[in-house]
């Protein structure tokens, strides 16, 4: 992991002390911040503004008081943090700032990274679902993203419970890494169980936050993160979706940003699958495999060097498949599942099997990890 932090030097007009402390100033979101710099031409020059010239631009009265009074912020939590290894702060004007954030309207004024910054310049590729996916769906997302790391696509996704944090697992597996952007300070971790895997993917890629150091995880921040995790990528990849989901923010996010959007299609009685049948009646790109993805991206040598490793294995293939061990009653049975959730009840009509022994052929098979149960459903992994 790198720690390559660029001298302070307080004196620049745009250094990072002054981009903090914009930053800090009351109502002084990224579009305001990119008016005032458009505007004064600096950060220093928008600080020192008269009160006559922040009128003249239609700023809130709030804003213009704290900017006159800019001295009084106290910019000192984020200092420290940075001060901490692997902690850094990236403002605009800093060349590891990823150029493709540069074309949105309301570009972060500044990104706060644990980890390395450098995996925030590969080919990376938005991945994002259900906080409450299937029990496949969850297995897909990590397959997906386990052979597009493989291949040397860096994973994005937003560290949320469910598919995302199924995608950061499985990209760790691979060779290209995974980005968590997330809508809270980086002196937190949110949700709480995610603790172990941010400190993984602060070590094989990167936390990435535009968010003030002690910033809540508010619910209106997240759409906010959603525009950071499509820009950041060559496209998104929906997993699994309601119909009303954040998911389908990222994804219009996206079209928005005229990147790919890609969804994987589901079963009909899935409700999480409703979201990616409808992206892909709106023109989203159905996906059967992760070389549906890499076929469509196109990705030269010079962008990705690691591409096309690995691009002939289907990530369905396992070589050490443990259905092929099963017997043909254990066949028969998981055949019935169909990747449908079912209940034992079900499975005795339609397996013509008995109670007792559909149970404990499911015993077996769960334990194999063939199938898992959920809610005293059983559905099948893969």
């Amino acid at each position: 992991m790198k720690n390559d932090k660029p001298a302070r030097n307080a004196g620049s007009e745009n250094s990072l002390e002054n981009c903090l402390t914009l930053l800090h100033v009351t109502g002084a979101g990224p579009t305001t911040f990119h008016k005032l710099l458009e505007a004064f031409g600096s950060i220093n020059a928008a600080l020192n503004a008269s009160h006559q010239q922040l009128s003249s631009l239609a700023i809130n009265a709030d804003t213009i008081s704290s900017l006159r009074d800019h001295k009084q912020i106290d910019i000192d939590a984020d200092l420290n943090w940075q001060a901490e290894d692997g902690h850094h702060i990236i403002t605009l004007f800093d060349e590891r700032y990823p150029e493709q954030l540069k074309d949105l309207n309301d570009a972060p004024p500044v990104l706060y990274v644990r980890g390395d910054p450098d995996y925030l310049l590969q080919p990376q590729l938005a991945m994002v679902g259900s906080r409450n996916p299937s029990a496949a769906g969850r297995n897909t997302a990590k397959e997906f993203a386990r052979h597009l790391s493989e291949v040397g696509i860096t994973i994005t996704s937003g560290l949320a419970s469910g598919i995302d944090g199924a995608s950061h697992e499985g990209a760790l597996h691979g060779l290209a890494g995974t980005i968590a952007v997330v809508a809270h300070g980086l002196d937190i971790v949110y949700p709480a169980q995610h603790q172990k895997l941010a400190q993984q993917i602060s070590e094989n890629g990167a936390v990435v936050s535009e968010m003030a150091i002690g910033t809540e995880p508010l619910r209106n921040l997240f759409p906010r993160r959603n525009r950071l995790i499509s820009a950041l990528s060559l496209g998104t990849l929906v997993v699994e979706a309601a119909q009303k989901s954040g998911s389908l923010i990222t994804a219009r996010f996206a079209l928005e940003q005229n990147r790919e959007v890609f969804a994987i299609p589901g079963s009909i009685h899935n409700p999480m699958a409703r979201g990616c049948h409808q992206l892909i009646r709106q023109g989203a790109k159905l996906v059967e495999s992760a070389e549906d993805i890499l076929e469509d991206l196109r990705l030269t040598p010079e962008q990705n060097p690691l591409y096309p490793i690995k691009t002939e294995t289907n990530i369905h293939e396992n070589p050490k498949d443990p259905h092929k061990t099963l017997d043909p009653d254990h066949q028969k049975l998981l055949k019935c599942l169909a990747y449908e959730p079912a209940s034992i009840d079900e499975l005795v009509v339609s397996s013509d099997f008995n109670a007792a022994e559909v149970a404990s052929m499911l015993l077996i098979m769960e334990l194999e990890g063939i199938i898992l149960c959920q809610g005293g459903r059983y559905t099948r992994v893969s």
